[in-house]
């Protein structure tokens, strides 16, 4: 993997939800709070999902084989994804079972100082795995929002591991309140209505998850202003006129197919075009760097075929698409 994977981000979040896993169970062991119990499980779901994105990255670099000719670069979509089901069965489902039954059978938390103590450690903890998540992030984030962000990666690990650290901090702040008012009140409900709230939060995280990778998985095209370079980069004004129609396809989050069919010169030899081509393809692995697989179809632009039906993308003329994600 990459630095653009983010394998800082991951190994940091990794050492923190593994020491902040033991520490709530010995917390729960001690005090018997539910919401110690579920974010412990919480902690040790998400060590588990930063676990399988460094596995999905190591995968995700095996070489390209007769039978997967553009290689295993969506591994890291696929392990991205079963993060989010770990996220939802594990950490989601969990939680909200272990709240329904404290809610059901209440009881008081006992040895007060060991949830409290180890809520306020695990805040810390958190915090500096989530800042170092959105120093690495602001390094690829550029002018965009956190949302265009998380929505716009192409590289899943980040938004991953942004959510999961913003989700574990907030489901801290919610087992502290939940901890908090069983102990003003002397009333167990209280605890299992934190974890609750703990198990709805996971849960609404891991579904936008899923949704994120789901269309990684199905396949996503370039970015508008990666796609905006392409098409510039193809022309050059002499012997390639135009691009006729182009599509773009990520095969990971750093490599990207081109498929164009190019306006050529009618009177243009076979040898002209042929370096034409490998000229265009140079130039455009020159302006996006991870266009590694580019197949350029020669054609002579027609206004009348353009003209020609109601899908002018798969008519020879039709405009050149912009990506919509």
């Amino acid at each position: 993997m990459s630095a653009s994977g983010g394998t800082k981000a991951i190994v940091a979040a990794l050492a923190a939800n593994l020491a902040i896993a033991v520490a709530k169970f010995v917390a729960f062991l001690f005090s018997g709070s539910s919401s110690m119990l579920a974010e412990s499980v919480h902690s040790l779901a998400d060590s588990g999902n930063q676990a399988l994105l460094l596995l999905g990255g190591k995968k995700a670099q095996r070489e390209a084989t007769p039978q997967h000719p553009f290689g295993y670069g969506r591994e890291r979509y696929i392990y991205a994804f079963l993060v989010s089901i770990v996220l939802f069965s594990v950490g989601g489902m969990f939680a909200l079972y272990e709240g329904y039954e404290k809610i059901k059978h209440p009881h008081e938390i006992e040895a007060w100082y060991w949830p409290v103590g180890v809520l306020v450690f695990a805040i810390i903890a958190e915090t500096f795995s989530f800042r170092t998540a959105i120093k690495e992030s602001n390094v690829l984030r550029g002018k965009k929002s956190w949302t265009e962000f998380v929505r716009h990666a192409k590289a899943p690990e980040l938004p991953v591991v942004l959510l999961e650290d913003l989700g574990a901090l907030v489901g801290l702040i919610l087992a502290l309140g939940g901890v908090g008012l069983a102990l003003i009140t002397g009333d167990g409900v209280w605890d299992g209505i934190g974890t609750l709230c703990i198990g709805v939060l996971l849960i609404l995280i891991a579904i936008i998850l899923a949704a994120e990778t789901k269309s990684l998985l199905l396949g996503e095209a370039a970015g508008a202003e990666d796609v905006e370079k392409i098409a510039e980069a193809v022309v050059d004004g002499d012997t390639v006129t135009r691009v006729i129609h182009m599509r773009t396809l990520h095969l990971g989050p750093e490599e990207l197919l081109v498929a164009a069919k190019i306006a050529v010169q009618h009177d243009d030899t076979a040898t002209e075009i042929a370096n034409a081509i490998n000229a265009a393809e140079a130039r455009i692995r020159e302006a996006v760097p991870i266009a590694r697989v580019i197949y350029l179809e020669p054609d002579i632009y027609s206004e009348a075929e353009a003209a020609k039906g109601s899908d002018l993308d798969a008519t020879p003329g039709g405009p050149t698409p912009t990506a919509d994600h």
